[in-house]
Order: structure tokens, then C-alpha cells, then sequence
């Protein structure tokens, strides 16, 4: 299906993560005292395992050799050293459709609304799903899916939204603002171009802060806290991911929208949680990721901005991932793993980074250098890459092949230019 060109609007989403630094003027000397470097002949040295070389030393020369040896052998290594295991469970959501089709936004657009329950054993532990659709597309439309740092009722800023509950910075949750100082998201470039929207707060699977297993997905299958977690017990992405699955189910469940073309967005953590929703669950057709850096999309062994270390740090975010991580802090090349392995296990799925080349914390180069390295995967099968190793300036957007990098003009999150590449690269790929 194509679409009309994409029309460059001005789109109010500037959403950053907390604790995140937004130009190489504001980027701290030390973190967690831990010291950070900018200086590029201060990278370190590193070989990359090769993606295209099983453990056992066997080359992988096809692409059914990548499916069922090399690909699930990545897979389960993230699994264990990075995101941890999800818990064995046979939990099964339900859909509460409370807003099964009503027109909004000057009647051009078909909300949705629908609760998830996580299981149907339990009503305590659920989210909110928002979505759009075109009201002018006759059929299954392609999604965009959305994961927020904030309620849909603010995201949206469509009163017919049911106003929803965020945690707040003393961990207590409470009532949604009505707006938000990062702005709202306007759907509507998407919805002119044929592309559905759904969004989901983040905070409905799981709380961002340490110590909240019993508030979140992760209490459904955990009775006790330990005061020490298991080595590869997952972390808060792994818990978000795993709801963004949920959100597939109910999608696959609905004819007007077409799940087998469904994109994944997030930015900072949350694109993390996309790209490794997107490595762990196929059924997700395309991932776009907005400055994920460490623990994403930007490569472990070179050192520069974040690092293992600085994410682990006791004071930050080791509760994100599994205590493995840890491990790989004091030498991250030790550990035959690396970011270019993560966007590896896209393939042949597109997969598109947004940077910024103000965002030295979450080094661009990095997250640039990754996807020159996943691209041996994505010629396996037929497909091209970047096709090019020179990383472009900003501004310039590379979203011809099914590997796409953008660094706009600045720093974390995202920035009016993001949107219309973001738009062309679905018109391309999805």
C-alpha cells in the first residue's frame, strides 16, 4: 500500500527521559562517580562477534541456519546477560473494548479505546490502550504503536479519552495531568497518510523505579521480593516489552487494523524497550527507535557517553535489566555480545534509528556503527542495510534500505524532522 507524500508538519512531541542530558554542553563530566568520555581517541579498542558466527565457531551461510541456530543463540544471550528471562507463565489477557469505534478530531478519525487486563485471574494489574484510526481508509490500516512516559488523556489531548492515573516522582500514582510541558502528539500527518496511531503509558505494566515488582506485571508472577534478585530475572523493559506484546494480541483480535504490519516507537528507555520487543517478538513488523543508546542501539564495547557501568550504577537503573548486566560492566568486549547483534535479530524486519548529534550521552556514532555491523544479517536475506559505512551529517536521513539511521539537529528525544522521516520510512518499509 503507498501512501501520499509525506507532509512536513510541525509535530508537538518532545518527549525526554529523565536523568538524560541533551547537548555535549550539558553532558557531565561524571556519573554514579563514575568519569564519562566524549573524546573519540578515547574509544578503546574492541573486536564484534561476529553475527554470522555461531559460539561453537560454525558460519552461518543461510538463512534457515540464522532462524533456527545462530538467531535464537543471540536471543537467549540478551535473555541472560541483558534483559532477563520472562517468567514461565500461562497467564492469558482479556480485552475490555469500553470505546469500540467513536469519531473524533473533527470526524476525520475512529478512536479506540481498550483495557488489558494482563490475566484474567487478576483486575489489579492492567493498561490502557489508545488508538486511531483513519476514518476514510475502507480495511486493515498499518499502526503505529506508541509506548509514553505519560497517560494517553495527556498524549492525546482528545477530551473523549478516558482520563488516565500516572506514578509520580514519590511513587505514588495519581490522576494524569491535563497537559503535558513536553507537549501533546499530533496524529494527524499519520492519519492523512494512512497510518493508524495506538498509544500506551508505560507506567500502566510497570512503575520506573526500583522496588516496584508488586505494582506492576512483574508482581503477577512474583509473590516475594528478594532482597537480591536472581541473576536472570528480567527487568522493567523486559516487563514493558512483554506489554507491548499484550498490545499485539488484542491488535491481532481487531479486522480493521492490520497486525502484520504493525511499528514499534519509543524513545530513550522505551527505545530500548522496542528493540528488544521487536527482537523477542516477530509478530511486530517494524521498530523505529528514538536515542536509545547504552542498552539499546549503541555499541557496549566502545566507550564513550553512557556506559554499562554508568546504567548499572546502584543510584540508576539496574533494576531496567537483569543483575547479569552487571557482569559485563568492568569489560563489556569480554562478552561475545554487543548492539549490532540486537538490531541483528530485526532482520529481515526494517528497523529504523533516530539520533541526535547533540546526544553524546547516548552516543549517535555509537547506534550508527552498530547498524553498519548488523548489516551482514539483513544481506542474508536479500536485503540491503544502510549500504553505506560513512555516518551522515545531521539532517541527512538514509531510509532507502530496511536498515534506516536519522541524527537530527540537537539533542535527546525527538525533534520536529524526526516525524517526516519516520512517515517516509513507513511508507517504504511497513
Amino acid at each position: 500500500m503507498r501512501y501520499k507524500h509525506v507532509r512536513r508538519s510541525i509535530i508537538t512531541l518532545f518527549i525526554l527521559a529523565g536523568s538524560c542530558w541533551c547537548s555535549f554542553g550539558q553532558a557531565p563530566d561524571t556519573v554514579a562517580g563514575i568519569p564519562v568520555n566524549y573524546d573519540e581517541a578515547q574509544t578503546g579498542t574492541y573486536i564484534l562477534p561476529d553475527p554470522l558466527q555461531l559460539r561453537n565457531g560454525k558460519k552461518v551461510t543461510n538463512t534457515e541456519e540464522w532462524s533456527q541456530e545462530r538467531r535464537p543463540e543471540i536471543l537467549e544471550m540478551f535473555k541472560e546477560y541483558q534483559y532477563g528471562h520472562v517468567p514461565e507463565n500461562n497467564v492469558k489477557p482479556v480485552f475490555d473494548v469500553f470505546d469500540s469505534g467513536t469519531l473524533a478530531y473533527d470526524s476525520t478519525v475512529v478512536r479506540k479505546q481498550v483495557r488489558i487486563y494482563f490475566s484474567e485471574n487478576s483486575d489489579e494489574h492492567y493498561m490502557d490502550a489508545l488508538i486511531y484510526l483513519p476514518r476514510s481508509i475502507q480495511g486493515p490500516v498499518p499502526l503505529m504503536l506508541m509506548i509514553n512516559f505519560t497517560a494517553n488523556s495527556t498524549m492525546a489531548q482528545d477530551p473523549g479519552v478516558r482520563r488516565g492515573t500516572i506514578w509520580n516522582r514519590e511513587h505514588e500514582k495519581v490522576p494524569a495531568p491535563k497537559e503535558s510541558r513536553f507537549g501533546s502528539f499530533d496524529i494527524q500527518p499519520f492519519i492523512d497518510q494512512g497510518v493508524g496511531i495506538a498509544m500506551v503509558y508505560y507506567g500502566d505494566i510497570q512503575p520506573d523505579f526500583a522496588g516496584s515488582t508488586h505494582h506492576g506485571v512483574q508482581g503477577l508472577f512474583k509473590e516475594v521480593e528478594e532482597e537480591t534478585r536472581p541473576p536472570g530475572e528480567w527487568g522493567t523493559i523486559a516487563a514493558w516489552a512483554w506489554g507491548l506484546s499484550r498490545v499485539m494480541d488484542y491488535l491481532e483480535t481487531d479486522d480493521s487494523i492490520a497486525a502484520d504490519r504493525v511499528a514499534l516507537f519509543g524513545i530513550s528507555r522505551l527505545g530500548k524497550t522496542v528493540l528488544w520487543a521487536g527482537a523477542a517478538d516477530e509478530r511486530f513488523a517494524m521498530v523505529i527507535a528514538s536515542c536509545s543508546g547504552e542498552g539499546g542501539a549503541a555499541l557496549s564495547s566502545r566507550i564513550y557517553g553512557e556506559t554499562i557501568a554508568h546504567l548499572t550504577a546502584p543510584s540508576r537503573y539496574p533494576y531496567q535489566f537483569c543483575p547479569n548486566y552487571q557482569k559485563r560492566a568492568k569489560n563489556p568486549t569480554q562478552f561475545p555480545l554487543d548492539a549490532h547483534l540486537l538490531l541483528a535479530l530485526m532482520a529481515p524486519r526494517p528497523i529504523l534509528l533516530l539520533t541526535g548529534d547533540e546526544d553524546g550521552w547516548s552516543d549517535p556514532k555509537g547506534e550508527f556503527l552498530a547498524a553498519v555491523a548488523a548489516e551482514p544479517v539483513y544481506k542474508l536475506f536479500g536485503k540491503k542495510g544502510l549500504d553505506t559505512d560513512q555516518m551522515p551529517p545531521a539532517e541527512k536521513a538514509l531510509t532507502d534500505h530496511a536498515i534506516g539511521y536519522h541524527m537530527h539537529d540537537g539533542g535527546h528525544g525527538t525533534r520536529p524532522s524526526d516525524y517526516p522521516v519516520i512517515l517516509s520510512f513507513i511508507q517504504k518499509h511497513l
